[in-house]
């Protein structure tokens, strides 16, 4: 019993108690410290210790490799101007109205965080181009924070690039697809259902004569087109495998010479995950513009400083998982739970997503906490692997948006106050995107039970 006790305990205690001197809060230390203890008391030695690192962290390798060159690749459109074309392509299509406004502001930040994969990289960069437009629609500034916290939060978890779908599936050790493909209709509903809670701020109110869009989407195409080239090339390649299960690196004899050795090396192969390899291709693309070479440098730091944080806590999260199944932690868990009521897990596992989400605003904290206990645990009631992956995903970034520590909420509070001049209090702002978190917390729930 104490191998289980200790060290979750102690990964609890430590990322929850801010109290704790110099690490209190921290999730880094906590995974570092749950780790080290649960292989000094399991016994394993020097060597299995670091045979476990390696092993964790190349089952989580193609979720690092989605965040750093997803991150990088990000950077490049930044400079390249593709979010500003699509910003301003959608404002002409939608943008007569205030309801068609919010409409395209909703669609370009859903866009730019299935793309980024990361909620406040996409808040920042969208978030900065619409605040004040909405601003002159007589939104207060809570409600500009609601649209673009929800608007970022479901582009995150929005293919192809979702890090939730993809870190769960990884801790559960699944072929990710499936669930993607689900997520595409269970995200898009989530987004439908945030951009009409949004109607009512505007309900009305006339459209100001400046914001009405004075090209067209044609226009407006025909002067930019060239910066949409590494997008449209990173959509082909992923509806191509998706839709057509054609895919480019098996398929084609470049690249498949060049991926396949790669696919043998530990935590390398990370990169040859379909979707991390067709991200690569299109970065390596937005290099052919000069708006993007002359800050080569620019975009690797700003691209790697963003996503950083987020690395270390899923190498983190790495070895913790691989000492934990080296040391037979996960298996015993989940043998003390095989008397318990299944409903009694499902709603259990259910809170302490959401109550670790909440409390530290990151659903890959919750999932790295959560899910590596959680999810066999589910499978040995006979939850499908699937189904399993999709619920902690949704939870968990439900979770992550909860009052009273919404990391995203903050950082979009900080960004508008910033530029308007204002205060914004962010548990207004998480208050009023409750409503959608719950949407996707009963739909995980749903597909546990069903």
């Amino acid at each position: 019993m104490i191998e289980i006790l200790v060290p979750l305990v102690l990964l609890f205690m430590i990322a929850l108690v801010q109290g704790i001197p110099k690490i209190g809060g921290d999730i880094r230390a906590a995974l570092i410290i749950a780790t080290l203890s649960s292989a000094i008391i399991s016994g394993l030695s020097f060597t299995e210790t670091a045979w476990a690192f390696v092993d964790g962290i190349d089952r989580l390798s193609w979720v690092i490799m989605l965040s750093v060159f997803g991150s990088l690749y990000a950077e490049s459109q930044v400079k390249l101007g593709t979010m500003d074309t699509t910003l301003n392509s959608l404002r002409a299509a939608f943008g007569n109205s205030p309801k068609g406004l919010i409409v395209a502001i909703f669609i370009t930040l859903i866009l730019a965080g299935s793309l980024l994969g990361d909620a406040i990289a996409a808040a920042t960069v969208i978030g900065f181009l619409v605040i004040h437009s909405l601003t002159e629609l007589k939104l207060k500034p809570e409600q500009i924070g609601m649209i673009i916290l929800l608007g970022a939060s479901i582009g995150s978890i929005m293919p192809p690039i979702t890090q939730a779908v993809y870190l769960s599936s990884s801790l559960i050790g699944i072929d990710p697809s499936p669930v993607v493909m689900i997520s595409y209709i269970t995200v898009t509903i989530g987004a439908i259902l945030a951009i009409l809670e949004s109607f009512r701020f505007v309900r009305g109110r006339k459209m100001p004569q400046e914001l009405i869009p004075k090209q067209t989407v044609t226009q407006i195409l025909k002067e930019r087109w060239v910066t949409l080239i590494p997008l449209i090339v990173l959509i082909a390649i992923v509806i191509a495998n998706t839709l057509f299960e054609y895919n480019i690196f098996s398929e084609w004899t470049v690249l498949a010479f060049i991926v396949e050795p790669l696919q043998e090396i530990p935590i390398i192969q990370g990169i040859t995950f379909q979707v991390v390899s067709a991200i690569i291709i299109a970065f390596l693309v937005s290099f052919l513009f000069p708006s993007v070479r002359k800050h080569t440098g620019g975009v690797f730091k700003n691209g790697l400083t963003k996503v950083s944080k987020t690395v270390q806590i899923q190498l983190c999260a790495g070895i913790m998982v691989g000492v934990f199944y080296a040391s037979g932690l996960i298996d015993k868990v989940a043998l003390m739970t095989e008397g318990l009521a299944d409903s009694m897990v499902k709603v259990g596992g259910a809170l302490s997503l959401i109550v670790v989400g909440m409390l530290t605003g990151s659903q890959t904290t919750a999932q790295s906490v959560i899910v590596t206990f959680l999810g066999p645990i589910l499978e040995n009631m006979n939850v499908d692997p699937t189904m399993i992956a999709l619920g902690a995903s949704h939870i968990a970034s439900a979770g992550q948006n909860l009052p009273p520590v919404g990391l995203t909420a903050f950082v979009v509070c900080g960004l508008i106050g910033g530029i308007l001049d204002k205060k914004v209090d962010p548990l207004k702002v998480m208050t009023l995107a409750v409503p959608n978190s719950l949407y996707f917390i009963i739909l995980g729930l749903i597909v546990w039970f069903i």
